[in-house]
């Protein structure tokens, strides 16, 4: 106890130190030249000398940084500045589209962006409200911003019209930038704590750096749980698990529940409910699509198994809808867990892009469930996600999105695709090198679905492509099936991507593991298991803070 409050202490002041250093040039600078105006300028230089964007961050920061800010100064300011700027593209944004051909898809991709950029704004607001607080949650504080600048980038990549998608990309330059530029300022205050270690020889640096405040022991009751869990939650976990607890809430299409349609149950939703929110769906085929907000959180819901209680959507595209909007169910609350359900879009590979499960609900967990679609069935948009012992299956870009999600322990089905198309697995959509998200598949079986099994060497499959610059995908103790190409990555298009995406591949087993043909993309690695460290549950998603919370079978390291 003594030792941790001790270090606790001189990692506070190694931060300071460390930013100190960087923001205020010390001061021997206004000794040597007398000039608070020239060292405020070496220090707005010093801030910005990490960030993509070294212009737009010394223009806007010159206002807020002097020699004597310290590092929540900065932090604050940085954050203040992305939603100030955010804010006033807000306005601009709602411009966007007037006048333009009143397409299904235009006119979804506008009402899209509004829910984006709010989502964009409600992220900052939560990092500002931190006050001081928020140095000590700097995982949370890169996961959000990473959040932030993912919804920016979809708002505009919904616009299927180039010159609307140009328009609206010009909208939110600025606020873009200035996320980007607070995400590598707080990205480098962290990297500086990595080496605290060496300074002053103390193992556990990395445990401060990624902890919140509830992961002292001084935070747990004498049950070993969290002080600021609910008593709902106490009781619910200590059950040994969700679906052993009593629900508050029963769906049913015979009638015999609370609800007949899962919507329901999750519309009455008590606003003002504490702790954990239990929505049993007993067995049964729902032709429903499904929405939890965000303003919905901590929901637990359970079935009576992914073939027997499933949620079933046929939306698509090629029906004139957003990508986004083609989702049979989508999960924005935070805390978000669910056990024993399957999700299905049955649109057909036809219908090209087809959602069955969209995910933007951080801390949001998967277990035993099972994703069914062609292209774009998995779309974990943003924030943390975890899947464990699920099928997920598939043609096209089927696990997508800008999320931070491990995949552990699950079944991978590569299906059979039109004709004269291919099949990638991943498709990743990180915009922003010092972004914190990555797809993980860790013990997973890739394999042929029994359609594609007689043509899987005729029919070409991948790993994955790039979506975004730098894309991100860790494939790791897996089984890979002999259907996946020699090379195992395919190109977007052309040369983009290859030299700055991270494709990564570590203990594979499989006729499709042996990477003697991969590609020779300078982004494209084979790591060892120091490297491979950081994609695992525990430090990746900060699973060794939440998912002990869920009861779901994990391993936070390597395979057991």
């Amino acid at each position: 106890m003594a030792k941790a409050a001790v270090f606790g202490g001189l990692a506070a002041i190694l931060v300071v130190a460390a930013v100190v250093a960087i923001v205020a040039t010390v001061s021997t600078s206004h000794k040597s030249n007398g000039s608070t105006l020239a060292t405020s300028s070496k220090s707005v230089s010093a801030v910005c000398a990490n960030t993509l964007y070294p212009e737009t961050c010394q223009r806007s920061m010159s206002t807020v940084v002097n020699a004597k800010s310290d590092p929540q100064d900065v932090v604050k300011a940085s954050i203040q500045l992305a939603l100030n700027e955010l804010n006033e593209s807000f306005q601009k944004s709602l411009e966007v589209g007037k006048g333009a051909a009143n397409s299904s898809i235009t006119a979804g991709a506008i009402a899209n962006c509004k829910e984006l950029l709010q989502d964009a704004s409600d992220d900052l607001q939560a990092i500002v409200k931190l006050g001081n607080e928020a140095l000590r949650r700097q995982d949370d504080l890169e996961h959000w911003i990473t959040a932030t600048m993912t919804f920016m980038d979809n708002c505009a990549d919904g616009f299927e019209d180039s010159e609307l998608r140009t328009a609206m990309q010009n909208v939110l330059r600025n606020a873009t930038e200035m996320s980007s530029n607070a995400l590598a300022i707080i990205t480098n205050i962290g990297k500086f704590l990595q080496q605290a270690d060496k300074l002053f020889n103390v193992t556990n640096v990395s445990n401060f750096q990624h902890r919140r405040l509830l992961e002292n022991s001084n935070d747990l009751d004498a049950q070993g749980f969290p002080v600021w869990l609910s008593a709902g939650d106490r009781k619910l976990l200590a059950a040994g698990g969700a679906p052993r607890a009593k629900p508050n809430a029963v769906v049913a299409k015979d009638g015999s529940g609370n609800f007949k349609s899962i919507q329901a149950a999750i519309d009455a939703v008590p606003k003002d409910k504490k702790g954990r929110y239990v929505i049993y769906v007993k067995a049964g085929i729902y032709e429903e699509t499904v929405l939890i907000p965000k303003d919905k959180t901590n929901i637990f819901m359970y079935g009576d198994g992914p073939k027997r209680t499933r949620v079933l959507g046929h939306k698509s595209n090629a029906d004139g809808i957003t990508t986004q909007d083609t989702a049979t169910f989508s999960a924005l609350g935070q805390g978000f867990i669910c056990k024993n359900m399957g999700f299905s879009n049955t649109a057909g590979a036809a219908k090209h892009q087809a959602v069955a499960l969209r995910l933007q609900s951080d801390f949001g967990v998967f277990y035993n469930c099972r994703m069914d679609g062609y292209q774009d069935t998995l779309y974990v948009q943003a924030r943390r996600q975890f899947f464990r012992n699920c099928v997920i299956s598939g043609t096209i870009d089927f696990i997508f999105g800008n999320a931070a999600a491990v995949f552990q322990n699950c079944l991978i089905i590569v299906r059979r695709p039109m004709d004269n198309q291919g099949n990638t697995i991943t498709a990743h959509g990180r915009m922003d090198p010092n972004m914190k998200s990555g797809l993980v598949i860790q013990n997973c079986r890739i394999v042929p679905d029994q359609a594609l099994f007689p043509d899987r060497f005729k029919i070409p499959s991948y790993l994955g492509r790039p979506w975004k610059m730098y894309s991100r995908t860790v494939i790791m103790e897996s089984t890979i099936g002999d259907l996946i190409k020699p090379e195992g990555w395919l190109p977007w298009d052309g040369e983009f991507a290859l030299k700055t995406l991270y494709y990564a591949e570590y203990a594979n087993r499989g006729p499709g593991a042996n990477t003697r043909a991969r590609v020779k993309w300078p982004g494209f690695h084979l790591i060892g298991r120091n490297e491979a460290q950081q994609f695992t549950t525990g430090p990746f998603i900060n699973g060794n803070m939440w998912l002990k919370y869920t009861s779901t079978p994990n391993f936070l390291g390597f395979t057991p």
